[in-house]
């Protein structure tokens, strides 16, 4: 194959992804379907098809899309930032702002991924991620698995409340006492 096909193979399938998560995004995950994800890319369902064989391969490109942008966001928190835990605060945070219909879309894939087990490996990540970098501020396992528990649960109330701005400072606190 030869560059110029490869190239265009990656654009399609990343189109084909982000119209994946457009569906998400507006009807549901229950409203992904080859056929709504082909119409809302401008292409055939054929051509869905020959790129995601399944549904399931689908959504698993969709949810790891996400979620690839997520492990990138912490991994710069974990290497770079002084106090990776305001800094995952502020990403939290994210979902009541710029970052709302991303993170809806990824908690509902994740979510989903309790009855579609192909997408379980994607859905953990954002966990495993969050986990890595408690580890960087503390050595309890206990405080580690209540970081990531708080930080799944935050995000889902900030997707539920009304708040548009959700308080930064209030967040770090939050995480910081599980850490202590």
């Amino acid at each position: 194959m030869t560059d110029g096909r490869k190239l265009r193979g990656q654009r399609r399938r990343a189109q084909i992804i982000e119209a994946t998560l457009a569906v998400v995004r507006r009807d549901g995950a229950a409203g992904v379907t080859h056929r709504t994800v082909a119409k809302e890319a401008g292409i055939t369902t054929s051509l869905t098809l020959y790129y995601f064989a399944t549904l399931d391969d689908l959504l698993v490109a969709a949810l790891t899309s996400v979620t690839d942008e997520y492990t990138r966001r912490i991994r710069e928190l974990i290497d770079a930032d002084p106090d990776p835990v305001v800094g995952l605060a502020e990403l939290i945070a994210e979902s009541a702002g710029s970052g709302r219909e991303r993170a809806l879309a990824e908690r509902e894939l994740s979510t989903l991924a309790a009855r579609r087990p192909a997408l379980r490996p994607a859905a953990r990540r954002w966990r495993e991620n969050v986990a890595e970098l408690a580890r960087t501020q503390t050595s309890s396992s206990d405080a580690v698995a209540a970081v990531v528990a708080l930080s799944d649960g935050l995000c889902a109330a900030i997707l539920l409340d009304d708040d548009p701005t959700p308080d930064h400072d209030h967040i770090s606190a939050i995480l910081r006492a599980a850490l202590s």
